[in-house]
């Protein structure tokens, strides 16, 4: 099944989804209204709602809540962009100006508060412990995870497990939460939310692990941001701590000046040099690979459906994309 086949079928309730998201962004402040539909309307490609109403499909969901989840969702991962766009000084974001070069740091900031604390006002309407429970507990991991990002920045000793658990707790939670909530509305057993909330964490992590790989080898145009981002905020992702664990003494040396110093985008070749020599990008999309796999292997239980289909085809297009 295929990226078009899955939007095909999820076409319906994604309509839906966008619906309530337009209609829970409207505000009587006009700032809040111009900056919140210029991000929404950047062409992101919904993957997170998305996740949900094909995981409350696939376990044969029969009412509503899935859509208002799905809006949640996309809200709460709307305003991190906002403000790591902020964090990072980022100034293109999906092939387009990012909204705190148009806007300015303090609207953009301003405005991701706006949407986190819509996405509560929106929790409540559910009327499920659980669910609050959830995204909250969700909520407050992703905070935990930019700062736990800021404190690696420009740390050339940051270790893999330190760096897993950053893409955790900035990507992966939210996955994780995006499918374990469809087990939750369908009121399903433990073993179920369990088996769907592992789903959504491996496949989280794949994407993650992706992404990475992607900052050096997508086009600009492909990938929607600038070339080498991370590098140049001295972020050590996967394939750089892999060169310094498993480079020359040069080549260490070199991406711990890039990650310390920022000094990356001046020895670009150098250092894509050094991360094919290692194959850091083999080493990081096998990661990727595995996860993804564990993923499919946590919906294995589910009854044969299309949406189960989709589930499992979304597993590996996350790691075969190219953008």
């Amino acid at each position: 099944m295929d990226l078009n086949r899955i939007t095909d079928l999820s076409k319906q309730d994604m309509s839906a989804v966008n619906s309530l998201i337009y209609d829970h962004l409207r505000s009587d402040v006009a700032l809040v209204n111009q900056l919140g539909f210029y991000i929404v309307n950047g062409g992101g490609k919904r993957i997170r709602p998305l996740l949900t109403v094909l995981a409350a499909r696939a376990l044969d969901y029969q009412g509503d809540h899935h859509i208002t989840l799905a809006a949640i969702i996309e809200f709460i991962h709307t305003a991190t962009l906002l403000h790591d766009d902020v964090v990072d000084e980022s100034t293109m974001r999906r092939g387009k100006d990012t909204a705190n070069e148009v806007f300015g740091n303090q609207a953009s900031v301003l405005v991701g508060d706006f949407l986190y604390t819509r996405s509560f006002q929106m929790m409540v309407s559910i009327e499920k412990m659980p669910v609050m429970q959830i995204l909250a507990d969700a909520t407050n991991v992703i905070a935990e995870g930019e700062v736990l990002q800021l404190m690696n920045c420009n740390d050339p000793n940051t270790t893999e497990e330190s760096y897993l658990k950053v893409i955790y707790c900035k990507t992966a939670r939210l996955f994780e939460a995006a499918t374990q909530l469809a087990a939750i509305i369908a009121n399903k057993d433990e073993q179920t939310v369990e088996a769907m909330r592992l789903y959504g964490m491996h496949l989280g992590t794949a994407f993650q692990l992706i992404d990475d790989v992607l900052d050096y080898s997508a086009s600009s145009d492909d990938l929607g941001k600038n070339i080498g981002d991370d590098l140049s905020e001295g972020k050590p992702t996967l394939p750089l701590i892999h060169v310094i664990n498993n480079g020359t003494e040069e080549q260490k040396q070199l991406v711990r000046d890039a990650i310390e110093h920022r000094t990356g985008m001046d020895n670009l070749d150098a250092i894509m040099d050094a991360l094919k020599e290692t194959k850091a990008f083999d080493y990081a999309t096998k990661m990727a690979q595995l996860e993804a796999q564990r993923a499919i292997d946590a919906i294995g239980f589910l009854p044969e459906s299309e949406h189960k289909q989709a589930l499992t085809a979304l597993a590996r297009i996350a790691v075969e994309r190219k953008s």
